[in-house]
């Protein structure tokens, strides 16, 4: 009998996890995200060396894998919410400029990105990196990213508001 109350306390404990960090999640507003390629992989691995310029790559994955391309556009204003991803994102800015903060940021330091310029692109590591990506001009911004997450992974995952912004 002790077992299965611990396992109905534990159940419970996870719903309302679950629940409240669905209540609490930042919803996005003035953005919208589209996928234009998507494929699954099975292990990867790659390492590539060049010694002109010096240069080393190694990608390995162990189990299917998931890879998007997402075009993601934010009108003047506009925010993805606090947010994280199971995987590393590489983005790309195409169009305007978007401003990203970090979730463990106490400072709140924004870092700028524009398109056309040599600060144009960025990495998210994912794996719980929470962070959100808003447009603070009056111009409608848009990046490209590359997201390569555990294959059927949700892509996205909302975040509460960490607390370290006003905004």
């Amino acid at each position: 009998m002790r077992s299965k109350a611990t396992w109905a306390f534990l159940l419970a404990v996870l719903g309302v996890t679950v629940y409240a960090a669905n209540v609490f999640a930042t919803p996005a507003n003035d953005f919208s995200g589209t996928t234009l390629a998507q494929a699954t992989y099975g292990d990867i691995l790659s390492h590539v060396r060049s010694d002109h310029p010096a240069w080393d790559e190694l990608i390995r994955t162990r189990g299917a894998s998931d890879l998007y391309v997402q075009q993601n556009t934010w009108k003047p204003g506009g925010s993805t919410g606090w947010h994280t991803h199971p995987g590393p994102s590489f983005i790309i800015v195409t169009q305007g400029s978007v401003t990203t903060y970090e979730g463990d940021d106490h400072a709140c330091t924004p870092h700028v990105y524009t398109a056309g310029t040599a600060h144009n692109a960025f990495v998210d590591p994912g794996d719980g990196h929470v962070h959100i990506i808003r447009n603070e001009t009056a111009a409608d911004a848009q990046t490209i990213a590359v997201q390569l997450i555990p294959a059927g992974a949700t892509r996205r995952q909302d975040a509460p508001d960490p607390g370290n912004c006003h905004f």
